[in-house]
């Protein structure tokens, strides 16, 4: 054990592992800047009458993606486990690019509802994305490395929503909305390639890794993968514990986290600016610095608190379940204390609120290395399925955030209508700090390694290798 343990730390380099990362995190930054960039370009489509569409209309448009996006969610996972993380996540993207350096031509040609049937098709296609992200993860990330590498995967998230939002304005201006689509879509593109040519579902696939490299991961999930795999055989042949799985408490209490940090996450998101306009009257929204802040704020404490979990995860005495749990809590409880902060800052006090908006949103990325790669704890086999459940479920929860605002608040000036608003986001942020505080588990479940389709019986061709 000692020597295995000084074997990582010496071998704790860049390497393969970390490109495919970096890979990663520039999909999602890709896919998230093709996903935001619809919400700013409708804005600069408005000035032509043919796009001037009813409030009605631009919201049938823009919720359109997120229908599509939930379609993929459950069937992600085993299909990226059939066919590789990477055959996933590049089809997904790819299909996805050419259908946004499409999209100005399908509004022209069609309108708002071509316009929403390529929308609902890019939520489709990118609803591959994060189940298949936690699949690739869980193949090339050591356990030590898993909460670092697997926090600067989704801050890509972060990454992509700053760029569109602070380069949308100057590409419309330079060559009108249409550009925003080009270019999006185009980085896309020029990222299917690069991923094509250096990706790579795990190890035993990359032709450039090291041995060295490659045993140093298969070492660090040694201890967790009990299933010995024969040189060949592939990880889809292990039937999928289904029934296990959505009858296990800690799957369980993962979807309600999940989707308890959704709710708060999208109600922050999609209300807020217009709390601050028609309450607190500064509009966030129209100014692209403030807009770009709290995303800002986020990629930035999301690596701090990454750099810091990794710390304390060195230390023998520190357990992660510990680590999990304590970095949750602070992503849940710090948007719980500063929501219902934020519900009572008076009119006069709105740089106040610009600050308590920006930690708000910031503070939440601390639960990034919490319950967002527990997934990959409990079950390095299934992770892309278990992500896949759980982020189908709280895409609902997503969508029913706008909803719930819309019975609360009847009247957008009314601060105390708003309050409820907070005090609601506030409440679900505290049940799931709790559920997984009580619930939440980060040992490997006994389901992980259920039994292979193949037959037990070794071929002839594998016994003459044994042999």
């Amino acid at each position: 054990m000692v020597k295995n343990r000084r074997f990582e730390e010496e071998s704790s380099g860049f390497g393969v592992r970390h490109v495919q990362i970096l890979l990663l995190f520039c999909a999602l930054a890709v896919g998230f800047g093709m996903r935001v960039n619809l919400s700013v370009a409708i804005v600069a489509m408005a000035e032509f009458p043919e796009y001037n569409w009813s409030e009605k209309i631009k919201s049938l448009v823009l919720s359109s993606f997120f229908w599509g996006y939930v379609l993929t969610q459950l069937p992600a996972g085993p299909l990226a486990r059939r066919f590789g993380g990477k055959v996933t996540i590049l089809t997904g993207l790819s299909v996805c690019s050419v259908l946004t350096v499409l999209t100005p031509l399908c509004a022209k040609l069609g309108g708002w509802k071509l316009l929403c049937a390529v929308r609902l098709l890019e939520g489709v296609c990118q609803g591959f994305l994060f189940p298949s992200c936690h699949t690739v993860i869980s193949a090339w990330a050591p356990p030590k490395e898993r909460a670092s590498m697997g926090n600067f995967t989704y801050a890509g998230n972060q990454f992509g929503t700053i760029i569109m939002l602070a380069t949308s304005g100057l590409l419309a201006a330079f060559g009108g909305w249409p550009c925003i689509y080009y270019a999006s879509g185009g980085i896309g593109c020029v990222w299917a390639v690069v991923y094509y040519l250096y990706g790579a579902s795990s190890p035993a696939e990359s032709k450039s890794i090291s041995a060295e490299e490659r045993a140093l991961i298969e070492m660090g999930q040694a201890g967790e993968r009990t299933v010995a795999r024969e040189e060949g055989e592939e990880a889809h042949q292990q039937i999928t514990p289904w029934l296990s799985i959505i009858r296990s408490p800690a799957v369980l209490a993962l979807v309600i986290v999940q989707s308890s940090y959704a709710y708060g996450f999208y109600t922050l998101l999609t209300q807020i600016p217009s709390y601050m306009k028609n309450v607190l009257g500064k509009d966030i929204k129209s100014n692209a610095l403030l807009s770009s802040l709290p995303y800002t704020a986020m990629l930035l404490l999301s690596l701090a608190f990454a750099w810091i979990s990794k710390i304390l995860q060195k230390k023998d005495s520190l357990s992660l379940s510990f680590n999990r749990k304590l970095f949750n809590s602070i992503g849940f409880i710090g948007p719980m204390i500063l929501l219902i902060a934020l519900g009572y800052v008076s009119k006069d006090q709105d740089t106040l609120a610009v600050v308590l908006l920006i930690l708000t949103v910031g503070i939440s990325s601390a639960a990034h290395v919490g319950f967002l790669i527990n997934h990959i704890d409990l079950s390095p086999n299934f992770a892309g399925i278990i992500m896949g459940i759980c982020n189908c479920i709280a895409n609902f929860m997503s969508l029913a955030a706008p909803l719930v605002v819309g019975v609360i608040v009847t009247n957008n000036k009314d601060a105390f209508q708003w309050r409820l608003v907070f005090f609601v986001a506030a409440a679900i942020y505290f049940i799931g700090s709790s559920v997984f505080l009580i619930f939440g588990r980060t040992h490997v479940q006994d389901w992980n390694d259920p039994p292979a389709r193949i037959s037990r019986n070794p071929t002839p061709q594998l016994e003459s290798q044994k042999q």
